[in-house]
């Protein structure tokens, strides 16, 4: 296999996203390597994603992971404690923090 990707896709992304992630972007012929990672990052366990591509094929990429690990609202109930009632609420999900490093990785080892 010969191929010559000009582009390296770097993201951290929450755990809970990554599958979906993942079944999209290489049932698109993505590949994809997973690196599990820890941090700060929205104060979740993240996982990030290694893609190699061309340059033509970059947007696709990045509609992908936009898709399934984009920010979103979401309603979760809060208790207001013992007695009181339970108060919905609409608590940030998601999100994706994304790199794009031009490489050149047409070498052949």
């Amino acid at each position: 296999m010969n191929v010559a990707y000009d582009k390296l896709v770097v993201a951290v992304l929450q755990g809970d996203d990554y599958p979906d992630v993942v079944k999209d972007l290489t049932e698109h012929g993505f590949y994809v390597t997973l690196l599990n990672s820890s941090g700060g990052f929205l104060k979740r366990r993240s996982v990030t994603i290694l893609i190699g591509l061309e340059n033509s094929r970059l947007q696709d990429a990045l509609d992908i992971l936009k898709l399934h690990a984009g920010g979103r609202l979401e309603a979760t109930f809060q208790s207001g404690g013992v007695g009181m009632p339970v108060i919905p609420m609409q608590m940030k999900k998601g999100g994706i923090v994304y790199f794009v490093l031009s490489i050149d990785a047409s070498g052949n080892f």
